[in-house]
């Protein structure tokens, strides 16, 4: 008996350890209200999309260029794009449907085939009806995906480090988090800014660059309320492959990839460009997941002269 409470009385005290822990390390919600007067453009615009506030930002006058980004960003990343590429094109981003500003998705569906069909959705209330479009990692898996329902909407395609094909790197740390059962449920609630900074320094070929602003800012959209939590259901989402089908694919593409890159590996632009008949490949020796955040002017440098062909 005396043995028995013994290991009761320390398993009551690693139970109140975590607790204590939890207390401690507990991060809360930032209001809506604050974010979006904080992560807002003079230009951002917020439009209605399946129950959904979609905050997204246009700027400039031209053909349409449409950027999508990946997994915990948002328009934010391609701020260095919309800079350098305004002044030809109108340059259209948005917050997909878990993350940045526009927040969860009423349905909690991340499935890529939810994803595809919120694009068409916010196309048509956007008013797209042709477009350039480009996407970095889930963005770029979106953007592939949403090219092979819509071909007729897509003038040429840009697909920035995607995914789809079976990873060689492996996961980052919140993604390992993420999917795990215990772990996933304290990400919601308890969020170490640590593992933002982390995230992204594992991101960029160049680690230096990662500002502590830019890790902030990461980090503050991630506590919108909600986005927590559509995060692990995004990361449990399977993703079956369908890169099959990219040999349907026939507008010009241009396939970027930083040689850096340790989320998704750089041997699998070459598996890209072999499955679209029409693409080609721009290699970035120094740069990591997210070149066109991490050298925008270089990056975007490329794309102008890809788009105007």
């Amino acid at each position: 008996m005396q043995t028995k409470a013994f290991f009761r009385g320390i398993l009551i005290g690693i139970v109140l350890t975590i607790i204590g822990l939890g207390i401690g390390f507990y991060v809360p919600d930032r209001s809506l209200e604050d974010l979006t007067a904080a992560y807002t453009y003079p230009t951002s615009d917020f439009i209605e999309v399946q129950g959904m506030d979609v905050h997204f930002r246009s700027e400039g006058e031209g053909p349409t260029l449409l950027l999508l980004h990946g997994t915990g960003a948002s328009l934010h990343t391609w701020e260095g794009w919309t800079t350098a590429l305004q002044d030809s094109f109108r340059v259209v981003s948005l917050d997909l449907p878990a993350f940045g500003l526009t927040g969860p998705h009423p349905d909690r569906d991340y499935t890529i085939t939810a994803y595809v069909t919120f694009l068409e959705a916010f196309a048509k209330k956007a008013e797209l009806d042709s477009f350039h479009l480009a996407g970095n990692s889930l963005g770029g898996l979106i953007a592939w995906s949403y090219a092979l329902e819509h071909p007729e909407r897509i003038e040429k395609l840009i697909l920035v480090d995607p995914s789809g094909f079976p990873k060689i790197a492996e996961d980052p740390l919140a993604f390992k988090m993420a999917k795990n059962p215990i772990l996933g449920g304290v990400l919601r609630y308890i969020t170490p800014k640590r593992l933002f900074e982390e995230s992204l320094r594992s991101a960029y070929g160049n680690p230096e660059l990662v500002s502590d602003a830019l890790v902030d800012q990461y980090y503050q959209l991630f506590r919108r309320p909600g986005n927590r939590a559509a995060f692990v259901d995004r990361a449990r989402t399977e993703y079956p492959g369908s890169t099959q089908r990219l040999a349907e694919l026939q507008m010009p593409c241009l396939i970027m990839w930083g040689e850096k890159d340790t989320w998704i590996s750089p041997d699998r632009a070459a598996d890209f460009q072999q499955s679209i008949a029409q693409s080609e490949v721009r290699m970035y020796p120094d740069l990591g997941h997210v070149p066109m955040e991490e050298a925008p002017v270089v990056t975007a440098g490329d794309v102008r002269t890809f788009l105007e062909k």
